[in-house]
């Protein structure tokens, strides 16, 4: 399992929070991203911008084993994408979902907490600047079958 979870770490800082390149959407207006080590498959595809939805999955040998489906929302004036990139790629082992617990930089303040495990899981971060909350996203996900 730390291999995947190694793996799910390199994909997501190699993708949407690394600012890598989009790949062909498979829908209308749909942004996708897609990292490949070996046997191993990650996508991350999302409809929207200030107010989204998306899943990111993974495949071993083309067959889905794991997804997060997330929604979130900018709520108010001073959101910065570039923050929010930043602060999920501060993504742990630990908690592999989206970001660290808390990261805080020149007055953002990223927080995320999850309860369960890789298997199942439901999560909420949130952003605030100077204390105002800017932004919210929930997410939930585990293995599949």
């Amino acid at each position: 399992m730390e291999e995947v979870v190694l793996f799910l770490l390199r994909a997501k800082r190699a993708t949407y929070a690394g600012k890598g390149p989009e790949s062909v959407s498979s829908r209308p207006k749909s942004h996708d991203l897609e990292y490949v080590e070996d046997d191993l498959k990650y996508i991350d595809t999302y409809l929207g911008g200030e107010k989204f939805a998306g899943e990111e999955a993974l495949w071993k040998n083309d067959v889905p084993f794991w997804s997060m489906n997330y929604c979130g929302r900018v709520v108010a004036e001073g959101f910065n994408g570039d923050f929010l990139k930043e602060a999920l790629s501060q993504v742990q082992k630990e908690m592999p979902y989206r970001g660290p617990n808390e990261y805080k930089k020149d007055g953002f303040s990223y927080k995320c907490t999850v309860n369960g495990d890789f298997d199942w899981f439901e999560g909420f971060e949130e952003i605030f600047l100077n204390d105002k909350k800017i932004y919210e996203c929930m997410f939930h996900g585990g293995a599949i079958k």
